[in-house]
């Protein structure tokens, strides 16, 4: 009977473990190349999801307007400052503002906030540009991305580049003056782009490219050069050597399945046979700067990992409840 109890509770899911494996091919600081195995598309699909949406960053979400004499209104400036990317390698261990007990929600505290100040006002004939260099922050880890890395840029340097000026806000004539005060709250993409710190995120299945060499030879050079041209990326070429067709860039194919019909057209069906392999990714993420790129994706995979956890919890919530409920109708 026992067995028979656990075999309901059991018979729901058939699950099966898997072990992903990555393998970084190129990194930056803002831009990271890996290839993802041994996983299926749910899985790169979901992994892809959480970098654009739900890794938390810094972003200004709160602007008061004390004087604005510019010819941007203050809704205009208000968003072009939440859309400035600032330093975010603090916002996994930040509160989010409606989850805060220290500020009882209200979301300006130490724990869940960063204060911004700028001043700014245009004394000569000479138009001022009004940037995220003249943002003020009261933590010295937050900052706006540009100005973090001008900062370390002049280090290297010993000296200031005319380029290092900063993303612009405003510009200003004489006599006009922009003064405000900005909070910096963490969030997720989900709830705004300005909260995303990814400016993209790809993947594409690895293609598996198999030439049927028999067929081939029976082509003549001319014929060769022109199923390669077909091509509309450069994936094939020809050796010089041997005068045979060669794979250059598999991965540059883009399942136009161009050279597939060239083949048809040429009467040579099954010259080449091309399949995307279904448990292999390659990954490019390319970042907002808020976040390293690998720091993203490390981020991502861990918050992954939660959701993941929390619907097994609630699938052996379910399963048990379920048990539970056999065992009362004995």
């Amino acid at each position: 009977m026992a067995e028979k109890m656990m075999g309901v509770a059991g018979a729901s899911r058939t699950s099966y473990q898997r072990y992903p494996r990555v393998r970084i091919r190129e990194m930056k600081d803002d831009y990271l190349k890996f290839e993802l195995r041994d996983t299926d598309a749910s899985m790169a699909n979901a992994l892809r999801r959480v970098m654009l949406a739900e890794v938390p960053t810094i972003a200004i979400d709160l602007v008061e307007i004390e004087v604005n004499s510019s010819v941007l209104n203050d809704e205009f400036i208000a968003h072009r400052l939440g859309l400035i990317p600032l330093t975010s390698d603090d916002a996994m261990s930040m509160r989010f503002s409606r989850d805060c007990d220290a500020c009882d929600g209200d979301g300006q505290c130490e724990f869940c906030s960063v204060e911004f100040f700028l001043s700014v006002r245009c004394d000569s004939d000479q138009t001022l540009d009004v940037t995220s260099a003249d943002l003020q922050s009261t933590n010295p880890r937050v900052c706006p991305v540009d100005v973090a890395a001008n900062a370390l840029s002049s280090a290297a340097d010993g000296y200031e580049s005319a380029e290092q000026k900063g993303i612009i806000i405003v510009k200003l004539r004489r006599g006009q003056e922009l003064r405000l005060r900005a909070i910096a709250r963490k969030g997720i993409g989900k709830d705004h782009a300005k909260w995303s710190p990814a400016a993209t995120v790809t993947f594409m299945y690895e293609p598996q490219i198999h030439i049927n060499e028999d067929l081939m030879e029976t082509l003549t050079l001319e014929d060769k050069r022109s199923w390669v041209e077909s091509s509309p990326t450069k994936v094939f070429g020809i050796d010089p050597n041997t005068q045979q067709v060669v794979v250059i860039d598999a991965e540059a194919y883009t399942y136009d399945d161009e050279v597939i019909k060239k083949a048809e057209a040429m009467g040579k069906p099954g010259l080449i046979e091309i399949y995307p392999k279904e448990d292999s990714f390659i990954f490019t993420v390319e970042s907002t700067g808020a976040i390293k790129a690998s720091q993203l994706v490390i981020n991502a995979i861990d918050i992954l990992k939660q959701k993941l956890d929390a619907v097994r919890l609630q699938d052996e919530e379910s399963d048990m409840k379920e048990l539970t409920s056999h065992l009362g109708n004995l």
